[in-house]
């Protein structure tokens, strides 16, 4: 009896963890996720009953009618045309970006030396 009670807080430690860390900042409620993460690995079973119960933000269900009702495959199609159709930038992207702005930020730096050489110039005209 002892080994199953092991196993299913085992599980439930695992679920809990899993469950932690794939969830956004924003769908963890009342402490930090890391702080979470601490309590179900140190307390397994009560910090898992925790989370499971108050520590997680769950999403709202969305009724979508019986199986032979045509309303649902209504509702479904126009949930699917909702949806936002923003594509993630790929890596080369992204590295493109990053390129773009470390060379701006290199610029700045030219300026700032250049305008620092421009006073020193005019304070040793003077």
């Amino acid at each position: 009896m002892s080994i199953v009670f092991s196993v299913v807080v085992f599980a439930l430690l695992i679920g809990a963890l899993v469950d932690i860390i794939l969830r956004s900042d924003e769908q963890v409620k009342h402490l930090p996720k890391i702080v979470w993460v601490l309590l179900v690995v140190f307390l397994p079973l009560i910090g898992s009953i925790l989370w499971f119960t108050i520590g997680r933000e769950y999403s709202q269900s969305v009724d979508l009618g019986s199986f032979g009702d045509p309303r649902r495959r209504e509702k479904a199609a126009r949930t699917a045309s909702a949806a936002p159709t923003t594509r993630a930038k790929t890596t080369e992207e992204e590295l493109a970006d990053l390129d773009r702005e470390i060379e701006f930020y290199k610029q700045q730096d030219r300026i700032r030396r250049l305008e620092a050489e421009l006073d020193e110039r005019r304070r040793t005209q003077e």
